[in-house]
């Protein structure tokens, strides 16, 4: 099933981009978790569409109707299931789309896999929008995972050629992935928002668009954590990252840097500290042999620019198997990375609150 992600905590998504509404059931969810309402609705908020002129003019409220599995505030240990509608489509934006396929987008592949009856309105189940429910699953595994005094957090590394301060990837404080969640723009160097601000307004004078890179963290987590060769954190994390619509890229610590480095700058020297094991750098981003070694898990997340431009594109008519021009007039971000780090954080907790669960026994 290819909206279904998880073993001792499921997810499954649904719904299309310009239907009636979009959600997720949560399933093996632990009971007795309460619901912070307030704190999912800011996490809901840091994605929502049409907050300023860097994303999208569609707007949505992106309200979750809590339907089961939370009773008198807290979690029942019972699927939870939360729907979202959708009220502000445009659908006949899209009407082209069914002979002419968008440069980068899934209007082929997915009319390919359905036999053409999949729904093309707004990207339909490919749409980004199905991250507003990945972002509530999200919210809620946070909310557990805070208890166990994990926490996960992000930045924007990077837009365009621009780039942010990384993480120090040994000491990532609470207060600093706190700082960046309450921030409209999760950045550590203000004067790198500026410069990113300006290259997002020039793609969208150009009526063109701009990707980059999230960078997140997780802290607190125990060693121990995921298994060997085939079932690892990086694996399973990735497996849950690349469902995010635009993500085409995954690196852990040092990632691809690692290609140009010796053994001897590369590896993590151990040491011993008030009893606990750390490293004196994090190269491998909280991860040895496909387990937590108790060092933050850092890792960052290639964004590709949006892929529906208003620019005149050429493509296949696959009516008159000849190439014509495409004029895409639906609304669409210049840059989806302002938007994305709630979504990768979302996809990051859940991950490991399935892994924790499962370390626990609940698989």
């Amino acid at each position: 099933m290819g909206s279904t992600w998880g073993n001792a905590i499921k997810i499954s998504v649904f719904g299309e981009s310009h239907g009636t509404g979009i959600g997720v059931v949560i399933d093996g969810f632990p009971s007795g978790v309460a619901y912070d309402e307030a704190f999912v609705l800011r996490e809901m908020e840091r994605r929502a569409p049409g907050r300023n002129k860097q994303s999208t003019q569609r707007k949505e409220a992106d309200l979750p109707v809590i339907q089961s599995g939370i009773y008198n505030g807290k979690t029942t240990g019972t699927p939870i299931c939360a729907l979202i509608q959708n009220l502000n489509q445009r659908s006949g934006d899209y009407a082209e789309l069914a002979a002419q396929p968008r440069p980068g987008h899934a209007d082929y592949t997915g009319m390919v896999r359905y036999k053409s009856c999949n729904d093309p309105r707004g990207g339909g189940h490919f749409s980004g929008r199905l991250t507003a429910p990945l972002v509530f699953a999200g919210a809620m595994c946070k909310l557990w995972l805070k208890a166990q005094g994990v926490l996960v957090g992000s930045h924007i590394q990077s837009i365009a050629q621009i780039q942010d301060m990384p993480f120090d990837d040994v000491d990532i404080r609470p207060e600093q992935l706190e700082t960046l969640r309450n921030a409209d723009y999760p950045v550590n160097n203000p004067r790198a928002l500026d410069a990113m601000l300006a290259a997002i307004e020039e793609a969208r004078e150009a009526q063109d668009s701009v990707g980059g890179v999230i960078e997140c963290a997780a802290i607190g987590l125990p060693a121990g954590i995921g298994s060997p060769m085939l079932d690892t954190v990086e694996g399973r994390l990735s497996s849950l990252l690349f469902g995010v619509p635009a993500v085409k890229g995954v690196e852990f610590g040092a990632g691809f840097a690692f290609a140009a480095l010796r053994g001897s700058h590369a590896n993590d020297t151990f040491y011993q500290d008030g009893g606990a094991v750390k490293t004196e750098t994090n190269n491998n981003g909280g991860v040895n042999g496909g387990i937590t070694n108790g060092m933050p898990l850092v890792f960052r997340v290639c964004i590709k620019p949006t892929p529906s431009i208003s620019s005149v594109q050429q493509t296949l008519n696959i009516r008159t198997g000849k190439i014509e021009p495409l004029s895409i007039h639906g609304r669409h971000d210049p840059c989806i990375v302002t938007r994305a780090a709630p979504v990768v954080e979302a996809a990051c907790a859940i991950a490991l609150a399935d892994l924790l669960r499962e370390a626990n026994g609940y698989a």
